[in-house]
Order: structure tokens, then sequence, then C-alpha cells
């Protein structure tokens, strides 16, 4: 889907609009890096997902 493009594009280079979106805005964006995982087992992919670059119990994961 070219949406998923666009969107991967976007989050990568703006990490900070995907907070706005959800309403989180004081959260630190410097903490997180947007990837996409693919998990073997069956083939399961996430497009993508916001995860704390420091791991921490305190900063959630977010899957988009």
């Amino acid at each position: 889907m070219q949406t998923d493009k666009i969107f991967y594009s976007l989050f990568q280079a703006f990490l900070s609009i995907f907070f706005a979106i959800i309403g989180e805005n004081t959260i630190n964006t410097n903490a997180y890096e947007f990837v996409s995982v693919e998990i073997k087992e069956t083939a399961f992919r996430i497009d993508g997902v916001f995860i704390p670059k420091n791991e921490s119990i305190e900063q959630p994961l977010y899957f988009v």
C-alpha cells in the first residue's frame, strides 16, 4: 500500500507528529526511534513501532 511508505517516511523524519496525534505532547521524542519489525514465526509484520532508545520500564512501546 502506498500510504504505508508515506507514513513510514513521515514518522521516520518527524517523530513528534505521532505523539501530537495521540495527545502525548509531554513525551521526550528524542528517547524514541521508529522502526519496522517483522516476526518470522508466520511472517507476521508490524509496519511501525516507536521503541524507546534506552530500555526503560517507564516508557511504553507504541505500535502503528
